[in-house]
């Protein structure tokens, strides 16, 4: 089939006349961020100002992907998502070093140039094949022109006396309008959409250093879902296999006991019998400690309700604020268990104080897992001293993920755990 028939041919089309249409508002918006930016840059109004428009040079970005996806059928990545810092200060700057932000204004910019010669050249070499295969038809509402030597003629002006009229200039016409229609420009078109796709993918896309950052964040991911999931299998294991054989082991030497003192024998092997029955006893429970370790079984019910087992059992008072609406993956999960576990045993020996507070929230637009435990002790927590803390550092860095102390001398100690939960 002909280029010329092909739907994507067409999508082409209608790709350069979307970024026509789009093309001087993206441009304005590029200007006025310049100009507002310089003009204001000295003040606080104008830095804010110069900064929310970088951050909103993004909504450009994702429409230009959105419609290269839709018309020329390429996928352009997104960017990785803008993560704002927390404050005035930070908003600005957080907008000022977008470096997504800049690049899709350099787009704007860019891509007005770039729009103007390719639709320019689409429709110029479209309407001039289509034009020439109709010369035929349309050639006789054209004026009567004078020649020099006085004749009239319709046809158009080629050279001195020459007019492009009758039999022979038709079909020369037709053959011209089909070589621009069928060939020209379904190879101009496509090309040109093809060079303005790139520029998006280029310009709106992630760099390599950022696509580079991203498949180690997915590498470790994929990484810890593993790990998650191995010690998953291997407390089932512990449960299911080791756990259940003690369970008989020690059922078996209860009952050869029970029956051995039925009969007259000697103390010291019903002695035995009961050491052995202590002893597997003890490694049921040393076992049964080790599979919760690896990760507990009110887990698999939610974190919420993990974490209400936890406040129950709690030596000393303990509020719980719970406001996730869903269940975060099972890797964070565990991690805000063991963590929540651990600074409420820290809290409770080491405070000195009579009442603990646990939050669990989303912060930064729903992107990140924020529990905090608060308690009214003397303070003055070291963050060097011991592992523990340490400890919960490093595995909430195995995700991405911060803890945060604040617990000056007298009190109050709030520990902020942060992790992602996507």
């Amino acid at each position: 089939m002909p280029a010329f028939f092909k739907r994507t041919t067409w999508r082409a089309f209608a790709y350069h006349w979307a970024m026509l249409l789009l093309v001087p508002f993206g441009f304005t918006y590029a200007i006025l961020t310049i100009s507002l930016g310089a003009s204001l840059l000295v003040t606080i109004v104008g830095l804010s100002v110069a900064a929310a428009m970088v951050m909103g040079a993004r909504s450009w970005g994702r429409l230009q992907r959105a419609l290269a996806g839709s018309l020329l059928e390429q996928h352009v990545e997104a960017p990785p998502r803008l993560v704002r810092r927390p404050g005035f200060m930070g908003f600005i700057r957080s907008g000022l070093g977008d470096a997504s932000g800049w690049r899709a204004l350099a787009h704007m910019l860019v891509s007005f140039a770039t729009t103007l010669v390719a639709s320019l050249l689409s429709i110029t070499f479209l309407v001039t094949g289509l034009g020439c295969l109709t010369y035929w038809y349309w050639v006789q509402w054209l004026p009567l022109q004078q020649a020099t030597d006085g004749s009239w003629h319709r046809g158009t002006s080629i050279g001195s006396n020459i007019y492009a009229e009758g039999p022979t200039w038709n079909l020369v016409y037709v053959a011209v309008g089909l070589l621009f229609t069928f060939l020209l420009w379904p190879a101009i078109n496509n090309g040109l959409a093809r060079l303005q796709g790139m520029l998006a993918a280029g310009l709106l896309g992630p760099t390599e250093a950022q696509l580079r950052v991203k498949s180690v964040e997915e590498r470790r991911k994929h990484t810890v879902q593993d790990a998650d999931a191995r010690l998953a299998q291997i407390e089932r294991d512990l449960h299911d296999g080791t756990q259940a054989q003690l369970v008989a082991i020690a059922m078996k030497l209860g009952d050869a006991r029970d029956r051995l003192a039925d009969k007259d024998i000697e103390e010291n092997i019903k002695s035995l019998l009961t050491s052995a029955q202590g002893t597997a006893s003890d490694a049921l429970s040393d076992l049964r400690s080790l599979a919760s370790g690896i990760r507990p079984a009110v887990i698999n019910d939610g974190l919420d309700t993990a974490l209400e087992s936890l406040v129950a059992a709690a030596p000393m008072p303990v509020s719980l604020t719970y406001s996730l609406a869903s269940r975060p993956g099972p890797a964070i999960e565990a991690i805000a268990y063991f963590c929540a576990a651990e600074l409420l045993n820290n809290a409770a020996k080491h405070s000195s104080g009579t009442r603990i507070t646990l939050k669990v929230a989303t912060a930064n637009h729903g992107k990140l897992l924020v529990l905090s435990v608060l308690d009214d002790g003397i303070g003055g927590v070291d963050p060097t001293a011991g592992s523990g803390i340490t400890g919960l550092k490093a595995r909430a860095a195995n995700v991405d993920g911060t803890l945060d102390i604040s617990s000056p001398r007298g009190g109050p100690t709030e520990i902020t755990l942060s992790l992602p939960l996507s």
